[in-house]
């Protein structure tokens, strides 16, 4: 970022404003300890006050009364108003008592303090095997020569095998204090910055859905353009990268397997003998737990966009329903204002429908056609000798032949393309033999050519000689 993006940063994002403001380490020390350090979100606000009222008696019991003067109720709604957007305030359907959440900005700031206050063990070793794991994982996938992951598949199979003839033999290596705990505090530092994520992709969302809002607010045009814009627009948001990699850990939660696996691995790392008594295991049995009612959340924000379409659609079929009512009133009006006093000559024509009649007088009679002369007089030339066998060296392609050769191809496929026939069965009459394959396709409602690539075809001469063809891909498809 250079100075011009920083410097408007500064003035502009809320998390920044929350570090610069008069308030921040009130509000910080609120945040803390009303949602990031019990994993907590959308909380009511009788529930937050209560918070904030426990963490003003300390304040001012150091500080003095005067140190905070106003209500922790003053302090929320100061912190939750739209110029300051610290808080996200939200009232859920059916309930009465508005609920906060922390913006992703704001969690941002409070990440940022947090790791000021210096840790006493700085775990990275679990940070470099973590590393290597990802690489390894990015460029084994990645890899397209089966050779190069066949060769690193036998590895693995080698050092498992290695492992698991050294725990046959007796020999368990037990990973040490130091490296469990490398470990945890990494897990545990993973699955806050995971919920912190959720906040900033639901923003996303938010803002995706307001966005939305605002443009079938301010239509103009018609419903069918204004519905074709918000399908794509959603359609932009499930096929983003964001949309697809959120939709990928939702069904990776959603999998009662992996699930169950996830479940199990908690709870067994609770039982570890070299963390026993440390302050990070707390809740990690439960981790999981934590991260469906976020998940859960962000999915009900992109749910809007399909409800607010259906209020639009609701909305606009009522409006013309009532406009249409209200031609069809105007209509019986006015035929009952002129009931009593008809309007005097014609006041309305109508094509009346008729019917078109052919005489069969009119119709001509028959002439014979006049017969024309032709000379049929063969000249034979005097010094050309004019071989006529090509006239009778015809051949014929036989296209049911060439429809089994399809049907015996399509027995073991779903489809087939033509350079996949020929290759199976080679052309034995050349260009003609393409020409009956091109008139198959064309007749039949299972076959497409396809103009935007092409395919090369080869077939052998008498002489030995090889002729070549580009031509469309023709794609033959098995009769559902």
């Amino acid at each position: 970022m250079d100075f011009h993006r920083i410097a408007s940063l500064r003035e502009n994002h809320a998390g920044w404003s929350l570090l610069r403001a008069q308030h921040a380490p009130l509000a910080l020390a609120l945040f803390m300890a009303a949602f990031t350090e019990p994993n907590q979100r959308n909380l009511g606000r009788q529930h937050i006050v209560d918070v904030l009222d426990d963490v003003l008696f300390g304040v001012r019991e150091s500080l003095g009364e005067d140190a905070f003067p106003r209500s922790a109720a003053d302090y929320l709604d100061d912190w939750a108003a739209p110029e300051k957007a610290w808080l996200r305030k939200y009232y859920v359907p059916g309930q009465d008592e508005p609920r906060y959440d922390l913006t992703a900005t704001s969690e941002d700031a409070v990440r940022w303090v947090e790791s000021l206050k210096g840790r006493s063990f700085v775990a990275t070793q679990s940070r470099l095997t973590s590393i290597f794991a990802v690489l390894k994982a990015l460029v084994q996938g990645s890899e397209t020569d089966p050779e190069v992951r066949l060769t690193e598949l036998r590895r693995q199979r080698d050092a498992i095998d290695a492992e698991m003839q050294r725990l046959e033999t007796g020999q368990v290596s037990v990973m040490g204090a130091p490296e469990a705990l490398d470990h945890l505090q990494q897990l545990t530092g993973l699955a806050r910055d995971l919920l912190a994520d959720f906040r900033e992709v639901e923003q996303n969302f938010r803002t995706l859905d307001r966005e939305v809002r605002e443009h079938i607010t301010t239509w103009e045009g018609t419903q069918g353009e204004l519905l074709a814009s918000i399908f794509a627009n959603q359609q932009g948001i499930t096929s983003s990268l964001q949309g697809r990699t959120f939709q990928g850990f939702w069904d990776y939660l959603m999998s009662p397997q992996l699930r169950t696996e996830l479940r199990d691995l908690l709870q067994r790392a609770t039982q570890i003998d070299a963390l026993a008594g440390r302050e990070e295991l707390r809740g990690l049995g439960t981790l999981h737990q934590d991260w469906l009612p976020a998940v859960e959340q962000t999915q009900a924000t992109v749910r809007q966009l399909s409800q607010q379409m259906r209020r639009l659609l609701d909305d606009k079929v009522f409006l013309e329903n009532k406009r249409i009512m209200q031609l069809i009133r105007q209509v019986e009006g006015r035929a009952l204002a002129t009931r009593t006093r008809p309007p005097s000559g014609p006041f309305l024509s109508i094509d009346a429908p008729t019917v078109e009649v052919a005489l069969p007088f009119e119709r001509p009679l028959y002439e014979p056609s006049s017969r024309v002369s032709v000379d049929d007089v063969v000249h034979l030339a005097d010094d050309a000798d004019v071989d006529a066998g090509a006239l009778f060296d015809q051949f014929h392609v036989d296209t049911e032949r060439l429809s089994s050769r399809i049907e015996a191809l399509l027995d073991d496929a779903d489809q087939v393309t033509l350079a996949e026939i020929t290759t199976a069965f080679p052309l034995s009459q050349g260009l003609a033999e393409i020409v009956a394959y091109y008139q198959l396709a064309t007749e039949s409602p299972w076959a497409s050519v396809t103009a935007d690539s092409t395919e090369q075809l080869a077939w052998t001469l008498p002489d030995g000689s090889i002729r070549e063809a580009t031509i469309d891909r023709i794609i033959f498809v098995r009769p559902s």
